[in-house]
């Protein structure tokens, strides 16, 4: 049955089937508020006990269920996408192990067993953001191996912290006298995954990997790890006065650096990277202004629509002589018009249109931080962060979408791909339903009903068509001028962020290496070790052999002598 299909097929069909197969499931112990944690003991050896546990509740199901969703429409596309690939098993097997790392990360509570889907998600990106063999894929894998290491470290800190609960389930915590700390690391650990500030660099950086490998990894799965850790975490981390506070502000922060960037960035992945890196935000912001079924519900709307802007986008690339500049591309829509049918849902989607996907999981959010007392300039800089995203998704459509053509005329699109166009149209369905279907899931969990007055019922969709109509009039080439300047180069490195992240770092830690090897390897380990010993034994044999002649002269001299002096006395 399987003998005529590419691997790729083969992996994709396994895991829709186990999406579909598990969406009742999920449904059944969402509607009966179940829960089961389940231990498994390994060895039982006088006081040694080493256990694995497993959990299976909503949150666990529901995350499998949206990665293998998203992980199987990937693979699909992928069949055609990199079907001229030599490696493509290779590239399948480390797509299946990133699934497999996820879904550990997802069913295990324990913190230090939770440590092979964490650290299986950072060696499988690394793999994969390296996978296309070239200096710059190698300079964007290490800067996000290394920025993910932090996070790993932090963990590691956690599960020391934690053997004074004698336990490390993380359902159930305690406060105790270090809890500070463990809030710290544990906040940290999240912030390198979910890359808010100032982890933020490694994020676009990681665009260099193939785009299948950006739909699924940077966008859906990988990146949400920290927020899913945080929520795993809540009820523990909520108990800490400064938990919510600081994440609400590094979230609000990098929600503007990643609006503002993403509206002076060419690249059109990139761009959906930063575009990714403000959802993220707002899945941290609803963390810090305490809504955690809201931050989950957004976590797996963005992660269908964003999945999919990230296939329609590898697409265009793909027809695009594989330009990614947004500067030279132009009249798509005549050219592609399924894809530019589906990149027009997700963008709307993202924008958080009436009645798609993501209306239902943001507006819910902004409405609700205007009931939320907290302070009114985060609100102000929440809904400016918003009306970016309009903007920016109104510029990247005007440019690539709708503009002039700018790209060779003879170059012509097609859509004849029976792979691709089943994994766009199936994730742009999810796009347009899953938000509707996910709410009756989560109702539950919603906030109570409040009522708002006109004014803030409106201040959303107002904000989001302000952003459009404003993104319309500057969207003339002349707004952004082609020369760079200051202000233009401070955006768009992100505020800095990825030269100081890349740059200094790395020339710190060759001059330190070079400080080291010259005074270290190439100095005193020389005087002391192999060359030193070498002149040593040198000089000593010199001098030995200069005493020994000097000796030996000696000698004859004094037996010519006393010989000379024999003769007289006789």
């Amino acid at each position: 049955m399987f003998l005529g299909l590419k691997s790729s097929s083969i992996s994709s069909l396994l895991l829709l089937s186990y999406s579909v197969l598990l969406m009742p499931i999920m449904y059944y112990f969402t509607m009966n508020e179940m829960s089961y944690l389940i231990e498994w003991d390994i060895i039982n050896l006088s006081s040694c006990n080493i256990s694995l546990s497993f959990i299976l509740d909503m949150i666990s199901l529901s995350f499998s269920n949206v990665v293998c969703l998203i992980s199987g429409c990937v693979m699909l596309f992928s069949s055609s996408y990199m079907s001229h690939d030599p490696f493509l098993k290779r590239f399948v097997w480390l797509v299946m192990l990133f699934a497999l790392s996820m879904n550990l990360l997802v069913f295990i509570p324990s913190l230090p067993a939770l440590l092979l889907g964490w650290d299986g998600l950072g060696i499988v990106s690394f793999a994969l953001v390296i996978y296309y063999q070239n200096m710059k894929s190698l300079g964007a894998g290490m800067l996000t191996i290394m920025a993910n290491r932090i996070g790993d470290v932090m963990i590691l800190l956690s599960i020391g912290i934690l053997v004074l609960q004698g336990h490390w389930i993380i359902n159930l915590m305690w406060d105790f006298h270090l809890s500070a700390y463990l809030v710290l690391t544990i906040t940290i650990a999240a912030m390198t995954k979910s890359a808010q500030i100032p982890f933020s660099a490694w994020l676009p950086a990681a665009m260099a990997a193939p785009t299948p490998v950006s739909a699924l990894v940077h966008s859906s799965t990988l990146v949400t790890a920290g927020v899913f850790l945080l929520i795993r975490f809540y009820p523990f981390l909520s108990e800490s006065s400064m938990f919510q506070p600081l994440l609400l502000f590094i979230s609000v922060l990098t929600l503007l650096l990643a609006g503002i960037g993403a509206n002076y960035e060419n690249d059109l992945k990139k761009i959906i990277a930063l575009s990714t890196l403000s959802q993220l935000g707002v899945m941290m912001m609803s963390l810090g202004m305490g809504m955690v079924s809201l931050s989950l519900f957004h976590l797996y709307t963005h992660a269908l629509f964003k999945a999919l802007l990230f296939l329609c986008a590898g697409m265009i690339i793909h027809n695009s002589s594989n330009y990614q500049d947004i500067r030279s591309m132009g009249l798509i829509s005549k050219q592609a018009p399924l894809t530019v049918a589906c990149l027009n849902i997700a963008n709307l989607s993202l924008c958080g249109a009436p009645f798609l996907s993501g209306f239902y999981s943001k507006d819910l959010i902004l409405e609700t931080s205007l009931t939320n007392p907290t302070n009114s300039l985060m609100i102000l800089l929440i809904f400016l962060a918003t009306g970016m995203t309009a903007a920016y998704s109104l510029r990247l459509s005007f440019c690539s979408l709708w503009g002039n053509m700018k790209n060779n005329s003879f170059h012509t699109k097609t859509e004849k791909d029976a792979y691709v166009n089943w994994a766009t149209t199936t994730l742009t369905l999810a796009a347009i339903f899953a938000g509707s279907l996910l709410q009756s899931a989560f109702l539950e969990f919603s906030p109570q009903l409040f009522i708002l007055p006109p004014f803030h019922k409106a201040l959303t969709i107002a904000v989001i068509i302000l952003g459009l109509f404003i993104s319309a009039i500057f969207w003339d080439e002349d707004f952004f001028p082609q020369k760079m300047s200051k202000i233009k180069f401070f955006f768009t490195t992100m505020w800095f962020l990825a030269p100081i992240s890349a740059q200094p770092l790395t020339k710190l830690s060759m001059m330190l290496g070079t400080n080291i090897m010259k005074s270290v390897d190439q100095g005193w380990l020389e005087v002391l070790g192999g060359q030193g010993s070498f002149k040593a034994v040198l000089f000593l044999s010199n001098s030995n052999q200069k005493f020994q002649i000097k000796s030996f002269n000696f000698f004859i001299l004094t037996m010519v002598f006393s010989l000379l002096l024999t003769l007289v006395i006789t």
